[in-house]
């Protein structure tokens, strides 16, 4: 492609003054061919508010879901997915059959990091993981739940570069969060307390009488249940973090697997959230666990939280509190509260900026682009979201603010996109738009408009924006391609 990478950015800074959206839907339709033997299915055209929330739904909306979420509407949409058990996600699994450590035990995926098997090394677990969990993002049906996956991994954040969590991690990610996802949140909390990627993330594994560690225990109040204002004081701390030694990770037989040392354990009475706690073992934390999963500070936690990811930085209160008391009738039902958050907050959700996996995922789907997920991730990391990759234990920010000075990367990784030059990964615009019934260049620019955008730019813009990429040399195809890296790149598509 002859254009530089200086006249891209100019590009795309041209369409940032372009891309007006209308608002009303396209006065047209398009059709293109699903893989496979699905059929052939509308490229249904989506209202400002439709494609808001269809965003907010899925990582960037394929055509098929846009068919589907007008067809059946946007409840009968959203009880779909909360039903996740009952997509038939084949075609997606059989996508991640390559990847043969995700189904790995702990023993098995620390013989494999030591490369004790031919063709493996230390980067290979969670270099599969993170390759699996972008094709699932990419092609799952089940995006609610990939979505609910992304949330959760975030709320129990794990660093895979923290000792033994780099192999550790693939079985939390199987084990707690991909299995609890949409559970009940006391089974996750109490899944994630039995972690031993967990323990060892916050080094719990060290957490023996004679030396009490309050990393984990201040972690579980402050970050995964009742939050930094919960309630709990640095006494609550200390003695949660006595009921919790001995709560350690196996280191021979059956290596990596969870183990309760009663030999390490403080047997001594102690005191949390004015609980009296008497020597019982296990028990003990096992005790504080079940309270701080029913707590009403947790309750309102984990609603704010869940609220702000779907609907707004500033969350409205009143779904909130409904959220929060869904949470406490059903005993941490997840669906019970996503009904609340989606079903009566969606109509009030505002544009939120994207983070950098949200970007990229959205460009992918939307523009069907084949991919291995291998060639992604340098740009994830260069745009500071690699999977499993946050150090501390909040995880990757969930707020606009946080991500809004970081455009170049997003630049470079659309401008390569439509040149063809991410590894394992190849999009093929002209036949996604060969089944259409836009005519030419200008109704072809006004699909992809609407398909990333959800609307095309106004029709002065659009000419304006190809005469200067035909004037500058470009044929009719390339026009087409430099168009829709300046969509991508335009801050128009920066927002969900």
């Amino acid at each position: 492609m002859f254009l530089s990478r200086r006249d891209f950015l100019k590009l795309a800074a041209f369409v940032t003054t372009s891309a007006a959206l209308s608002s009303c839907s396209p006065a047209w339709n398009a059709y293109r061919k699903l893989a496979g033997d699905l059929p052939v299915v509308p490229w249904t055209p989506l209202d400002a508010r439709d494609f808001l929330m269809l965003n907010r739904l899925t990582f960037g909306p394929r055509v098929e879901e846009r068919a589907r979420f007008m067809d059946i509407g946007w409840q009968a949409w959203i009880e779909e997915q909360l039903a996740f058990e009952s997509i038939d996600d084949f075609d997606c699994e059989l996508q991640l059959n390559p990847f043969r450590t995700l189904k790995m035990d702990a023993n098995e995926l620390e013989a494999i990091s030591n490369e004790l098997f031919d063709g493996y090394d230390r980067e290979t677990v969670p270099n599969e993981l993170r390759q699996a969990t972008l094709i699932r993002q990419v092609y799952s049906k089940r995006q609610l739940h990939e979505l609910m996956v992304e949330f959760w991994s975030d709320h129990f954040n794990i660093y895979v570069e923290k000792g033994n969590c780099f192999y550790l991690k693939t079985v939390d990610d199987r084990e707690v969060v991909r299995m609890h996802a949409m559970g009940s949140f006391r089974d996750l909390v109490w899944a994630s307390a039995h972690s031993p990627a967990m323990l060892v993330y916050l080094d719990n594994q060290a957490n023996e009488k004679s030396h009490p560690n309050e990393n984990y225990a201040r972690e579980l109040m402050e970050l995964h249940t009742l939050g930094v204002d919960g309630g709990y004081t640095q006494e609550d701390v200390m003695d949660l973090a006595r009921c919790l030694t001995g709560w350690t990770v196996k280191e021979h037989f059956w290596l990596g697997d969870f183990v309760f040392n009663e030999d390490l354990h403080d047997t001594g009475t102690k005191h949390v959230l004015g609980m009296k706690i008497p020597q019982a073992g296990i028990k003990e934390a096992e005790q504080v666990i079940e309270f701080l999963a029913k707590h009403p500070s947790t309750a309102r936690f984990i609603a704010k939280k869940l609220t702000r990811h779907f609907l707004a930085d500033e969350p409205p209160r009143e779904i909130v509190e409904k959220a929060a008391q869904a949470f406490l009738h059903t005993n941490g039902d997840i669906k019970s509260m996503l009904r609340i958050i989606l079903l009566e907050g969606l109509p009030l959700a505002q544009p939120r900026y994207k983070r950098p996996a949200n970007f990229v995922l959205s460009a992918l789907r939307m523009l069907n682009v084949e991919t291995n997920g291998a060639g992604v991730q340098e740009y994830l990391l260069r745009m500071g979201q690699s999977y499993f990759n946050w150090p501390t234990p909040d995880g990757y920010p969930d707020h606009s603010q946080a991500w809004q000075g970081n455009l170049m990367p997003r630049w470079q990784f659309a401008f390569a996109l439509i040149r063809n030059e991410i590894a394992g990964t190849k999009h093929n615009l002209q036949a996604l738009l060969d089944v259409s019934l836009s005519d030419g260049l200008h109704g072809d620019v006004d699909a992809v408009a609407s398909l990333l955008l959800g609307a095309p730019i106004s029709s002065s813009a659009r000419d304006e924006l190809i005469q200067s990429v035909i004037a500058a040399g470009a044929t009719e195809e390339e026009a087409l391609q430099i168009v829709t890296a300046g969509l991508l790149a335009s801050p128009a598509f920066q927002w969900r």
